[in-house]
């Protein structure tokens, strides 16, 4: 499925989900939503980021970006052919770990070999899409989810492990507890092929109410 802008993936959706019986009357009152897009011109980029965000403070991982950039002050953000050449530990002056500079390392050599290769993404599928990125060391189900709705734009991602799609699930279902993926594809059965913006609105939904 060929990738859409953020702009249409969101209005081709709401028109849909406005009519939807649970998610109708958020969609119409909060109206068209602006996500930041993620790198779609530069899927290593997207990558990498995703990659050195994971599991420290939004603060700590923008600073720690800010100087992996850095490290290529003549680039925009270094290639993979780059971060292939860099040496580990001069990596890590900029605040990465072993493990995640090791992460990067092996992220560029897979876009180097081909074992991920963004000028397939527009023919495979989504599953297909998570299985190639997964091949990565450090990315995992989530992390290539989130590649999918905000870097490729695909339209029909249901992230089920996502604790805030959880709970999101559990309020507008009014659920005892938190439900299993399985149940939450069933319960998403009337978004199928809106549930990326389905669960744009989902997130939303959560921060309007914890303000």
């Amino acid at each position: 499925m060929p990738n859409m802008t953020e702009r249409a993936l969101i209005l081709k959706a709401r028109r849909t989900l406005k009519d939807d019986a649970r998610l109708g009357a958020f969609v119409s009152s909060c109206g068209p939503l602006t996500f930041r897009r993620a790198h779609a011109e530069d899927p290593f980029q997207a990558l990498c980021e995703a990659i050195i965000y994971q599991q420290i403070s939004g603060n700590a991982a923008a600073s720690i970006l800010v100087r992996f950039r850095a490290l290529w002050p003549r680039a925009a953000f270094p290639t993979p052919r780059a971060v292939a050449r860099m040496d580990i530990a001069r990596m890590r002056t900029c605040g990465l770990s072993l493990q995640k500079a090791t992460y990067l390392k092996d992220l560029a050599a897979k876009f180097l070999d081909g074992t991920v290769a963004p000028v397939q993404f527009p023919k495979m599928s989504d599953e297909d899409i998570i299985e190639h990125v997964c091949a990565v060391k450090g990315v995992g189900r989530w992390t290539a989810q989130m590649f999918l709705m905000f870097t490729l734009h695909r339209p029909d991602v249901l992230p089920t492990g996502d604790l805030g799609i959880q709970k999101a699930f559990q309020r507008v279902f009014k659920l005892r507890t938190l439900p299993a993926p399985a149940q939450m594809e069933k319960l998403a059965a009337p978004w199928r092929g809106n549930r990326t913006v389905a669960c744009f609105y989902l997130w939303r939904m959560l921060e309007v109410t914890a303000g």
